[in-house]
């Protein structure tokens, strides 16, 4: 297998379409790194650049220390799988897999046992003798990875091969995927906008933005510090919930937003200033229950919760259900902003209803900061 290496590598196809902007990135020799991002962030040109197809504006390509920025695709001996499976529609599936090698002159017999062993490990070898028309859309997608396996190459480049499959398909097919990875120990790269198909497979996650790395780490690191608002709301669903707060300070530290008042002291960042981006996952929130009903019940609710509010939208989820809530404000300000929303992840019982007035608080230890100018982490 191979070590690859971006090296401030540029990509731009016109002044305003800048598909890389100065890369710098190394994959492991058998490391499954997964590129993440929307929609026009660059993810497929960081393969098509690797593989040879597009080449770089700036910066060099190398693989395992060779640099191959200018070397043809064929020279790279890289297999990479498209979204769309591309298999020949008039050999059959044997004749697919077989494509490559018989093209490199490779002997009948090896060719063979070649095929068959990657078939067997594919699940595909009683399908050998049919045609591309014939299979289903789970069976060409893993003809497209045969084909790609088959060649024994140095890397495997995957951009979004799994996007075309229905959901439970799509799913056994990241299980397969996994699993191939670990048995052959090849370096994968692979590509994807699903993020939590990308948090299921890398070994490390690539966030990208605009041609850009936001942050390279693995998934759960991605999850629990994330390096820039962006990538804390990129990943995780549903999305983190984001509020631009003011900064008081005034007994101790306090943010505030017209719905919030949290009173931070000794659990604030450092570095804070006048502004500051407060970030909670939805899981995160606690519920503040009132055991009494009545003014009582009210007044026990509001002197642990950071915030109170209505019910506005119920999204049962099976395990669990998704709450979002519209915030009382509490400052004088009557125009309703989309600060004063909050999406909380609840049990399913007891049952919520819309309508409910419900009381939470935020648990400072698993509260987010990113400073309000560039959006980067504040630690604390």
């Amino acid at each position: 297998m191979a070590r690859l290496r971006y090296e401030r590598v540029d990509k731009r196809f016109s002044a305003d379409a800048v598909a890389m902007d100065g890369v710098s990135l190394e994959i492991e020799d058998g490391e499954f790194m997964v590129f993440v991002g929307p929609s026009g962030s660059g993810k497929s040109t960081f393969l098509r650049v690797m593989a040879g197809l597009d080449a770089p504006t700036g910066g060099r390509i190398f693989i395992d220390d060779e640099d191959l920025t200018d070397a043809e695709p064929k020279d790279r001996d890289l297999a990479m799988v498209f979204q769309a499976y591309a298999l020949y529609p008039h050999k059959t599936v044997r004749d697919n897999l077989e494509f490559g090698l018989r093209m490199r002159g490779m002997a009948a017999d090896e060719r063979r046992e070649r095929v068959e062993r990657i078939a067997r490990t594919l699940d595909i070898g009683g399908l050998l003798d049919r045609k591309p028309a014939q299979l289903s859309g789970g069976q060409r997608q893993r003809v497209a990875l045969g084909r790609a396996l088959v060649r024994e190459p140095r890397a495997f480049l995957l951009d979004e091969p799994l996007s075309n499959l229905d959901p439970a398909l799509r799913l056994h097919a990241r299980t397969e995927l996994a699993r191939l990875h670990r048995s052959l120990e090849a370096t994968f790269l692979y590509v994807t906008h699903d993020q939590e198909e990308a948090m299921t497979l890398g070994d490390r996650v690539a966030v990208l933005r605009k041609g850009r790395i936001e942050q390279v780490a693995s998934p759960m690191e991605l999850y629990r510090r994330p390096a820039t608002r962006f990538v804390g709301e990129f990943i995780g669903s549903p999305s983190m919930n984001l509020y631009r707060c003011r900064v008081v300070r005034e007994r101790g530290v306090r943010l505030e937003t017209a719905a919030l008042r949290l009173q931070l002291d000794e659990a604030a960042p450092s570095g804070l200033e006048d502004e500051v981006w407060l970030g909670v996952r939805p899981h995160d929130v606690e519920r503040v229950d009132a055991e009494t009903s009545g003014e009582e019940g009210r007044a026990r609710a509001g002197s642990e919760a950071d915030a109170e509010g209505t019910v506005d939208l119920v999204e049962p989820r099976g395990s669990d259900l998704l709450v979002r809530v519209r915030l009382d404000a509490k400052s004088d300000r009557t125009q309703e902003t989309d600060g004063d929303r909050l999406a909380i992840v609840l049990p399913p019982e007891p049952r919520v209803e819309e309508g409910e007035r419900i009381a939470v608080r935020f648990p400072r230890s698993r509260l987010h900061y990113f400073d309000p100018n560039d959006e980067t982490r504040m630690d604390q």
